[in-house]
């Protein structure tokens, strides 16, 4: 009897445990040949204390166009005035710009970028008022912004890190969102970027802006209309809010 139960264990049992683990092995060289890491939705996990969301939201020239009567930038500034204190006071957020500048050298505008106001606590009121004084201007320099927040505006911050990116087009500066994306998920996994395509309908862009998210594990979102803006953005924070949102508006 004995025998035969060592047969079985090499006959049988010892093979399954050797196709297993060469299909992990092989799954382990099948993820080291991407061009980069595989995430799952486990490798963003919120905290209830110390999240970190970073708006980036764009100023450009196109911002000025009228959608339903507003702006795009009006209908953007109208939404955040909604959102944000919805956002649990537990959570640091900050807003970053670009495209709010009129430059005439194409160098200049490709780094008209600025965070208007750091990463802090209660900070709905500066966002608002700093978004009430500009006015759409420029270029699109989204991966220059992008770099900007990774390298400084998160400078010194420990933990998972997140950016809502939200523009009305794609990168007009000789850059790609999406080169930037796949390089920094090579190097790290503790930022993500989720993108709002807001009345954004060329092909090119949007698949740009896709990939910008995709990436790093992030959502992609477009929206034509201030009701999808506001859902949109939404279902971004929801980790960070304190209370369910009533419906806005009408799609």
């Amino acid at each position: 009897m004995k025998k035969l139960s060592i047969i079985l264990v090499i006959f049988i049992i010892v093979p399954i445990v050797v196709f297993l683990l060469g299909m992990f092995e092989g799954y382990q060289a099948y993820s080291s040949s991407l061009p980069y890491e595989l995430y799952d939705n486990g490798d963003y996990q919120y905290n209830e204390n110390g999240d970190k969301v970073l708006f980036v939201v764009d100023y450009s020239n196109s911002m000025g166009e009228f959608l339903n009567h507003k702006t795009k930038a009006n209908l953007v500034k109208e939404t955040m005035n909604y959102i944000l204190p919805q956002i649990s006071p537990q959570t640091r957020i900050g807003l970053r710009v670009y495209g709010h500048t009129c430059n005439f050298i194409a160098y200049n505008a490709c780094r008209s970028s600025e965070l208007l106001v750091p990463l802090g606590f209660s900070n709905s009121s500066s966002i608002i008022q700093s978004m009430s004084k500009l006015r759409p201007r420029g270029m699109t320099p989204i991966t220059y912004s992008l770099k900007e927040a990774v390298n400084d505006d998160f400078d010194g911050y420990e933990g998972m890190k997140h950016i809502i990116l939200l523009t009305d087009g794609g990168e007009n500066c000789d850059e790609s969102p999406c080169d930037f994306s796949i390089d920094l998920v090579k190097k790290r996994k503790d930022i993500k970027i989720d993108v709002i395509a807001f009345n954004v309908h060329d092909k090119d862009d949007l698949a740009q802006l896709k990939c910008t998210a995709n990436v790093t594990g992030g959502n992609f979102v477009q929206a034509e209309t201030q009701a999808q803006l506001v859902n949109s953005m939404e279902k971004m924070i929801v980790p960070h809010k304190d209370v369910e949102a009533v419906i806005y508006g009408k799609n």
